[in-house]
């Protein structure tokens, strides 16, 4: 059961606000306030935790209201950040070119306790453990909570390394947040390397906890404390484990990535080309977690078994876990078991809708597939999502299907030859595309119309309508101005849209009702 409790200390927050703002301010209103923003010549807002923003009923900021607050403030930092000491509240200054603050970012720290509780049993394994997710999600609450856990019930040497005081607070006394966890604190941000080193050097920690991992060699020293078997408790840059292996400064916290070419016998095991990347070496963190929500957590417990999967496109399920108000629930296991399809579809990217039962009803023998130069991903998603009797092999000669893509149809692939040789079906796709890898497997199965329904928001006319922009971007692409497209609902002009971004190229709605179509142009 999760207990979760609130210290906020906005009294002292609010005692250092000009009197027009602070009539318009209570404690009460303030519990769900990420940020107070003061501007110049503009109205205060205040911000608040699912999104919406309220502008105060007083009249815009003046300099005077800038500097009733400046004044109550410590000199900020080479990072244009203040506090007030004792408390875990952050202002953050916007100057002007000659270096006059004109804007003010108050943001509301706040100590919130019971925000592991889903994840307590990991933060006790000694493991590593990597936080990933975007601002305002709570990472550096999670890691104040962790610091206190892990000093004060463990009773381990833990040493925090506070770059902005964010963790700890403001002044030379840390925040009683983090328990008996001692804290170092960093005069520049371009120095937490060095302050990483030197507090496993001097100071001899069990735990080390840091805030955002952002550089390279914020990354090195990382795995330089990882080696000395120190335990790390650390957030970096990036939402998700998929968009830190892409990061190439940040890749090797999760083991980074090499260019591996393999013989011809191992990449037709693995039905992949001969250059693949994989996995550099033994990854600095242990365990990854994605903060998808503030009470919605994804583990990897494994983050060298995750990495791998992601490298070779299969597919990888983290472990969901979700805090509530009463009890902490496990979503989702992290064993690949097929799940039931809800009724309601929850991923949008693959928005299916169908008939289970009855497909179940009229299940067919097991097919073996063989995939050549198509998504593995999509594949699999597909199968599973419409609960197919399909078996993914790696071997050609052991299928019974192979689905391979349309550019290679008339090149003799060998791959394709032996396929031929064993006579095993094959099915061609035109794009890697939901709709067409859906249509070929429909086909290759032979699935009946009413045991399936089509893919929702892909259809042969969204394939005719991406095929007309396509045709058109190689307009502009030939030097024409502009090029306009057949109208379309918004759906599919959503999808059009995308595909005009990935040409670097620009699009326009225009027109009424039905009428209403794309307009590309550079």
């Amino acid at each position: 059961m999760s207990n979760l409790q609130f210290q906020n200390d906005l009294e002292r927050l609010i005692a250092i606000m000009p009197p027009k703002v602070v009539s318009n301010l209570s404690c009460e209103k303030l519990d769900d306030v990420i940020e107070i923003v003061l501007d110049i010549g503009r109205v205060p807002e205040v911000r608040h935790a699912g999104g919406k923003i309220e502008k105060l009923q007083c009249d815009v900021v003046n300099d005077e209201d800038i500097k009733f607050i400046t004044s109550h403030l410590q000199e900020f930092t080479h990072d244009n950040r203040s506090g007030i000491p004792g408390t875990l509240h952050r202002i953050s200054a916007i100057r002007n070119r000659q270096g006059k603050v004109v804007g003010l970012t108050c943001r509301i720290g706040r100590v919130v306790t019971g925000t592991i509780a889903c994840i307590k049993d990991i933060c006790t394994q000694g493991k590593s453990i990597l936080f990933l997710g975007p601002p305002g999600v709570g990472k550096t609450t999670k890691l104040r909570e962790i610091s206190r856990l892990v000093a004060d019930e463990l009773g381990k040497r833990v040493v925090i390394v506070d770059t902005s005081n964010e963790i700890a607070g403001d002044g030379d006394v840390p925040h009683p947040a983090v328990g008996s966890a001692r804290r170092m604190q960093v005069a520049q941000p371009e120095f937490q390397k060095d302050i990483m080193i030197e507090a496993v050097e001097n100071h001899t920690p069990e735990v080390i906890v840091v805030d955002e991992i952002g550089t390279e060699p914020e990354a090195q020293a990382a795995r330089t404390i990882a080696e000395r078997g120190v335990m790390l408790i650390a957030t970096a840059h990036g939402n998700c484990l998929e968009s830190l292996i892409k990061n190439p400064t940040l890749s090797d916290l999760v083991g980074g990535i090499q260019s591996v070419t393999l013989g011809d016998d191992e990449a037709k095991r693995r039905a992949s080309q001969k250059t693949v990347l994989e996995r550099e070496k033994q990854p600095t963190f242990d365990i990854v977690i994605e903060i998808l929500d503030r009470n919605t957590l994804a583990v990897y417990k494994n983050t060298s078994e995750a990495v791998d999967y992601i490298l070779r496109g299969w597919p990888i399920r983290p472990e969901i876990r979700k805090v509530e108000e009463q009890h902490v629930e496990t979503i989702s296991a992290p064993e690949p078991v097929k799940q039931e399809i809800p009724e309601t579809p929850q991923d949008n990217s693959m928005n299916f809708s169908f008939s289970r039962q009855k497909y179940v009803e009229q299940a067919k023998p097991l097919k073996k597939l063989y995939l050549y130069a198509v998504s593995r991903t999509i594949v699999e998603k597909t199968i599973e999502r419409l609960n197919l009797n399909v078996e993914l092999t790696r071997n050609v000669e052991d299928a019974d299907i192979v689905i391979a893509h349309k550019n290679f149809a008339k090149g003799g692939a060998k791959i394709l030859n032996t396929a031929k040789e064993y006579r095993v079906q094959i099915f061609y796709v035109k794009t890697n595309s939901m709709a067409q890898i859906q249509k070929v497997l429909k086909d290759a199965l032979d699935i009946q119309p009413g045991d399936v329904e089509p893919l929702q928001g892909y259809s042969d006319d969204t394939e005719k309508a991406l095929d007309e922009a396509r045709a058109a971007i190689k307009q502009i692409a030939d030097g024409a101005d502009i090029a306009e497209l057949s109208p379309q609902p918004s759906q599919i002009r959503k999808l059009q849209h995308q595909l005009v971004d990935q040409y670097n190229l620009k699009s326009t709605s225009i027109g009424e009702g039905d009428n209403r179509h794309l307009r590309i142009h550079k």
